[in-house]
């Protein structure tokens, strides 16, 4: 995932991406997921991290992962 290790996160959801200088606001679950992505982890490493952080079942913190893994693959950030 080089592209999405180039973009800029701020701790309060702004996202930056340097290469075509587009920035976009992203939810608290999904800074931790954007966070988790750069840091490597897996899905289901990222899915145990929803869980312990927010009130989901594990189902819901796989399925929300694998949706916004999909919405950054729509935009090219995958």
């Amino acid at each position: 995932m080089p592209r999405l290790h180039q973009l800029a996160l701020s701790d309060e959801g702004f996202v930056f991406d340097p290469q075509t200088g587009d920035s976009f606001q992203v939810s608290t679950t999904g800074m931790v997921v954007m966070h988790s992505l750069k840091e490597g982890r897996s899905d289901e490493e990222i899915a145990q991290q929803l869980v312990a952080h927010f009130e989901v079942s594990l189902e819901e913190a796989r399925r929300d992962c694998t949706d916004f893994r999909g919405q950054l693959k729509n935009f090219g950030l995958d």
